[in-house]
């Protein structure tokens, strides 16, 4: 009597896993972008909700502060809304940020299941863009409160927020693997281009 043979154990990183895995992380870093948003607009605006410009809290000295500024832009404060000018910038930056989520989330499946820094990049993105897409559905403009920079040095690095960090983080995620190839085949390992044995 031949053994029942065994069921193939299911790797804990699975397919499966590893979307719930990516779900959970993609609702943590809305959020979290969404709640830091929030407390700024309460601890840095005035009694009638725009920025004190006067208010900050040093973090790490003139290295990094934080401070309230609503951005109606997007980012480094420029204005692509200027290229259609008939349309209510609004309405473009929902436009502009549906076609680039639809792109991404495409760009997503067709990654496979190797490409996991990438997947998890094009993750990042997505989150971010989703952050700042909810300030301008609801607000009109997407609020900013981590401002960087050099210590005397001017200009500082554009105010921004966690989605603006999580759409970098990204971005980074989906360069790293180009900076580290897939290494070549050992000789004899059995690979493609290796010579078959008679």
């Amino acid at each position: 009597m031949s053994p029942t043979p065994r069921r193939p154990l299911l790797h804990p990183w699975g397919p499966a896993s590893t979307l719930g895995w990516h779900a959970g992380i993609f609702v943590l870093v809305v959020l979290f972008d969404q709640l830091t948003k929030y407390w700024a607009r309460l601890a840095y605006s005035l009694p009638n909700g725009e920025p004190d410009y006067f208010l900050s809290t040093p973090v790490i000295g003139e290295w990094l502060q934080f401070r309230l500024v609503y951005n109606y832009g997007a980012a480094f404060g420029t204005r692509p809304q200027g290229i259609l000018p008939f349309l209510h910038p609004t309405l473009f930056f929902f436009l502009f940020s549906l076609a680039a989520i639809a792109l991404l989330s495409f760009y997503y499946n067709r990654l496979g299941p190797a490409e996991k820094t990438a997947r998890l990049g094009v993750l990042f993105i997505l989150a971010g863009a989703i952050g700042n897409l909810i300030d301008r559905m609801t607000l009109h403009k997407v609020t900013d409160f981590i401002d960087a920079g050099i210590p005397g040095f001017s200009p500082r690095w554009p105010v921004f927020n966690v989605a603006d960090s999580s759409v970098f983080i990204g971005i980074v995620l989906l360069i790293l693997p180009s900076f580290f190839g897939s290494p070549a085949p050992k000789p004899g390992s059995g690979g493609a281009d290796a010579p078959q044995v008679p």
